[in-house]
């Protein structure tokens, strides 16, 4: 029997752990009965219902970046020796110093990618930093994978033309989305909605400017609701300092899903000026509703929009361009721009088992 390994040793928690639960899953419903698998993990607490796996512990990586770097760089190396993998896959983004017969890394994060300000570094300089580490982490080894992982064709392209690789696959997210019923809203005033954590890619500010450019007539028809409150770090107690005087924007702090859900059925329209992303989760969720969608023109947002009738794209740094698509909704002169998928200009797959075949297979970019 060959064997797979599968490391995520860092994922604890949200997105990332769903990432790694959702691939087990498509493993052992399919896998289990032709090859080994192992999983590297933080706790095996996290994964309950996998009994076809085997599940290898390392509590301590996630408290601190040592830990990390010796388990990728030194003690996997060991350990690759002694269970001689077929195919050693990282979700996590870091190439580890390994022996396999397949390699291939998941890379997650774009922020090597993103081109920060003098006010994005004060706001948030950690992830100015994460910005030049990233680029510099993902170098490191990346020309030793049989197969690198993304999840849009545009940061394939980026890939591509940073680093040295060969097989560049888009992996796109299989999101299973929770059955609502499409309700159209009966606002008194048009709610639009931003749902999103702080951080300085994030744009929140472009919304508020939008809103100060509104004359009142407009003003007095719109609230915009953003999951924020001022306590979360400094972007966001800045955010709250400058604009939290502004009545039509309401700033609710972080929410649960099924409350983020809520509001999605409240709400008249979605607006999400992000800069940067990987996916873009809520621009996919929101679709399934109907509703406008007002979405940064950049690349991330176009793939994910895909097809979608109701959907307008503005330039994320220009405000007035979205307090007209503003005025014009509530003007009812708003002309859609329908949209379509592109086709992926290289190997893609849509599901865990897809993309399996293409790293055990022959297929190739």
């Amino acid at each position: 029997m060959k064997t797979i390994i599968i490391s995520g040793i860092n994922f604890i928690q949200g997105g990332p752990l769903s990432i790694f639960q959702d691939c087990l899953k498509a493993l052992d419903g399919h896998l289990t009965k032709t090859y080994k698998i192992y999983a590297l993990v933080h706790s095996k607490e996290l994964f309950p219902s996998f009994p076809n796996i085997e599940f290898i512990e390392f509590p301590k990586s996630t408290k601190s970046y040592v830990y990390r770097l010796y388990y990728e760089y030194v003690y996997f190396k060991k350990l690759s020796k002694v269970l001689k993998p077929y195919l050693w896959l990282s979700l996590h983004d870091i190439t580890p110093n390994v022996e396999a017969s397949i390699r291939a890394v998941y890379c997650h994060n774009p922020s090597p990618f993103f081109k920060i300000t003098k006010k994005e570094l004060f706001l948030d300089p950690k992830f100015a930093l994460f910005c030049w580490f990233y680029k510099w982490l993902y170098r490191i080894n990346i020309e030793k994978n049989d197969f690198v992982i993304v999840q849009q064709e545009w940061l394939r392209q980026k890939f591509r033309a940073m680093y040295p690789i060969r097989n560049c696959v888009v992996a796109y997210p299989n999101i299973v989305l929770k059955t609502e019923p499409m309700i159209s809203s009966q606002n008194q005033k048009h709610i639009f909605f931003y749902p999103t954590f702080p951080r300085v890619f994030k744009n929140i500010e472009i919304i508020a400017e939008a809103i100060l450019l509104l004359e009142d007539k407009y003003k007095a028809k719109l609230e915009v609701i953003v999951t924020v409150d001022g306590t979360e770090n400094r972007y966001s107690r800045w955010i709250v300092q400058h604009y939290g005087s502004i009545p039509e924007l309401k700033f609710i702090g972080l929410q649960s899903r099924d409350k983020v859900f809520s509001l999605y059925q409240l709400a008249d329209g979605l607006i999400f000026p992000s800069k940067l992303e990987t996916w873009g989760l809520p621009i996919s969720e929101f679709k399934m509703f109907q509703k406008p969608i007002f979405a940064a023109d950049l690349e991330y947002a176009h793939e994910t929009v895909g097809s979608y009738d109701k959907v307008q794209f503005f330039p994320p740094q220009d405000a007035f361009s979205l307090a007209n698509l503003i005025k014009q909704y509530i003007d009812e002169t708003l002309v859609y721009e329908p949209h379509v998928n592109e086709k992926p200009k290289g190997i893609a797959s849509h599901t865990w088992q897809e993309l399996f075949e293409i790293l055990l297979g022959e297929k190739h970019d």
